[in-house]
Formats: structure tokens, sequence, C-alpha cells
């Protein structure tokens, strides 16, 4: 196993906490006006208050790694919807329109979806906690 091989996990679980962050910091901007954005949410203000919100939830969700599959899913598609709505009819392609950051992190968002949270997560935890439990109601009926 090479030296790449064996940080898998652990950085497949740093690149999850970090573009998550990021991920609420844009939200954060469209929710709470802040860190350079414009103005309060309003769920009325569509796309950006809806996408605020699943920017701001899904990127917690996604940063502590809970339900980190189903959550990254949402936020790749809405990314992916702010790409086709919002920037591509400004031009074809992401350096034209301005829509580069929407289409890496709705193809970041759709890696973790498929990879999973990595080793320091909730999910992994409670995977741990019920693979333990069960090994444990298997040893008793065997005993």
């Amino acid at each position: 196993m090479s030296l790449l091989d064996r940080g898998r996990e652990q950085i497949l679980s740093i690149f999850r906490i970090v573009i998550a962050f990021f991920m609420i910091c844009h939200g954060a901007q469209k929710v709470f006006g802040v860190l350079g954005g414009k103005g309060g949410f309003s769920p009325l203000n569509w796309p950006s208050g809806p996408a605020g919100l699943i920017e701001v939830v899904g990127g917690a969700l996604v940063l502590i790694g809970l339900w980190t599959r189903v959550a990254s899913i949402i936020v790749s598609g809405a990314m992916a919807y702010a790409y086709f709505v919002v920037h591509q009819p400004m031009g074809l392609l992401p350096i034209e329109n301005k829509g580069e950051l929407a289409a890496v992190y709705s193809w970041a968002f759709l890696l973790l979806a498929f990879t999973g949270p990595g080793v320091w997560a909730v999910d992994t935890i409670l995977a741990s906690r019920k693979k333990n439990a069960e090994n444990r109601e298997l040893a008793n009926a065997a005993a």
C-alpha cells in the first residue's frame, strides 16, 4: 500500500469538511447577508432564498458527516440547477458565464455522494456502532 493510499480516508474527510465549510459560507451570504452578501434571507426570493437554505443546511450536514450521501446529492443538484438556470444562459462554458464555482461545487458534492464521508464523520461512527451491536447480537445468539 502506497503512502497516498494509506491516507485516503483521512484526506476524503478533510476534503468533505473544507468543501462543506465553503458551501456554508456561500449560503450564509444569501441567508444571513454576511461575508459580503447582500441583504437577509427571504424564502420568497427565488431561487436564492431556497438555495441559501440548501447551502447552509446541506453544507452543515456534510461538514459533520451526517446523512452525507443524501445531503451531497441535494447540494450537488442545487448547484447544477444554479449553473444551468442562472449561469449557462449567459454563455456555453463556465469561464464565459461566471459559473465555475457552481460547476465545481456540483461535481465536488456529487463525488462525495459516491465516495461517502470518509473516516471522520458522524455517519461512520453510527455505522460502526450499528455493526458492533449486530456483532453482539450474533455472539449472544450463538452462546
